[in-house]
């Protein structure tokens, strides 16, 4: 009885089953040069509203959640401490006033005096000389004018020293009633209203607690950041016009905008580029602190290669693709570049082949995790 066929069997039973795969053909087609990035929304303009002067808030002129305008009144604290101040500075303005016209009549009166005791000690030394006067006479006569002279310049210093006085007391005057328009807060900007933090009756502190944050909806901005790949082609378009971004809310709800500025350095960690694009925001579709879906079409590419995403693989060497011989239903490893992913209409995400690839070629998209070098495959039917 012959053996062979008892020595064959076991040797082919070594040989591995093929493994059951699906394939999918690279095709060639124009796909445009996109970003695609997450954005937050910001407001234009965020202020801080806080008190210049310590009072308590009498008055709250609007509501929370409010829209209002630049220059409308928002609060109004109690103004009583100062205007009492004011009603003191002024008596002290017109006591200065009274002193230092009472030293002037004193000057005048005084100004006399010293002439005439000039006088009388100019003739008493022509007497002295003359053997008149004694020499005792004639100094007190100087004497006594000297004091008049004294009488007179202490006057001016009254004069000056009242006169400063009220300078002073003026420019607190004027600091008071500053402080009394500084009791009403108006919108510094045109903009929606937050929580108030201070209610009414509650004491604001002079450049310390915030009584309400104003955020400016119309317009904002939408921050994202891209791959530094696209930089070069963004700096491209954006210096031939600006670049037209879409804000997507949800499904059907967007809005249009321009970008307007991009960094100047790359992110070492993420290996991308911040930008920010300006959006009117008319209709309010864009609200502070909101994440969307960010995009702008830079430009149209002709003829590129594509493959299901799900078809590239990632190795030690880089991106690869299995790649399938339809001859002998073998696989094999192929290099390839994949500068970025596009999403097309009924087809899902794509991978962009820069090279290693070429359009009809077929690769394997499910399965690829036995694969091994010339292995052998069995297709099945496509999902």
């Amino acid at each position: 009885m012959c053996s062979c066929g008892r020595e064959a069997g076991p040797a082919a039973s070594t040989a591995p089953p093929p493994q059951a795969v699906r394939a999918t053909e690279a095709i060639a087609a124009d796909v445009p040069l996109e970003i695609a990035a997450i954005g937050n929304v910001e407001a234009s303009s965020t202020v801080e509203v806080k008190a210049r002067v310590t009072a308590p808030v009498v008055r709250v002129h609007f509501a929370e959640g409010q829209d209002v305008r630049a220059g409308q009144l928002l609060f109004e604290l109690d103004a009583e401490p100062f205007v009492r101040q004011i009603a003191q500075i002024e008596a002290n303005i017109v006591r200065d006033v009274a002193l230092a016209r009472q030293a002037e009549a004193i000057i005048a009166r005084d100004e006399a005096t010293w002439k005439n005791l000039n006088a009388i000690a100019t003739r008493s030394l022509q007497l002295q000389k003359e053997g008149i006067l004694s020499r005792e006479q004639a100094d007190q006569a100087v004497t006594n004018a000297d004091a008049a002279k004294a009488a007179v310049e202490a006057g001016r210093a009254a004069v000056e020293s009242a006169k400063a006085a009220e300078q002073a007391d003026r420019a607190r005057l004027q600091e008071t009633k500053l402080l009394v328009e500084y009791t009403k807060i108006y919108a510094p900007i045109s903009g929606r209203a937050g929580a108030i933090a201070t209610k009414q009756g509650s004491l604001a502190k002079q450049h310390d607690n915030t009584l309400v944050t104003l955020l400016q909806l119309t317009p904002v901005h939408v921050t994202f950041s891209v791959p530094e790949s696209l930089l070069a082609a963004v700096r491209k378009y954006q210096s031939q016009r600006p670049l037209r971004i879409t804000a997507v809310v949800s499904g059907d709800v967007s809005s249009i905008g321009q970008l307007e500025f991009i960094d100047n350095t790359v992110d070492p960690g993420t290996g991308g580029i911040k930008m920010k694009a300006l959006f009117a925001n008319a209709d309010r579709v864009l609200w502070p602190g909101q994440f969307v879906n960010v995009k702008a079409q830079l430009n149209m590419e002709a003829a590129r290669v594509l493959v299901t995403a799900q078809a590239v693989q990632t190795g030690p060497q880089g991106k690869y693709v299995w790649l399938l011989n339809a001859k002998d239903s073998t696989v094999a490893m192929r290099t390839v570049e994949v500068p970025r992913l596009v999403t097309l209409a009924g087809r899902g995400e794509m991978a962009v082949v820069a090279s290693g690839l070429q359009a009809g070629e077929r690769v394997i998209n499910e399965g690829q995790k036995r694969l091994t070098p010339g292995g052998k495959v069995r297709l099945l039917a496509a999902n």
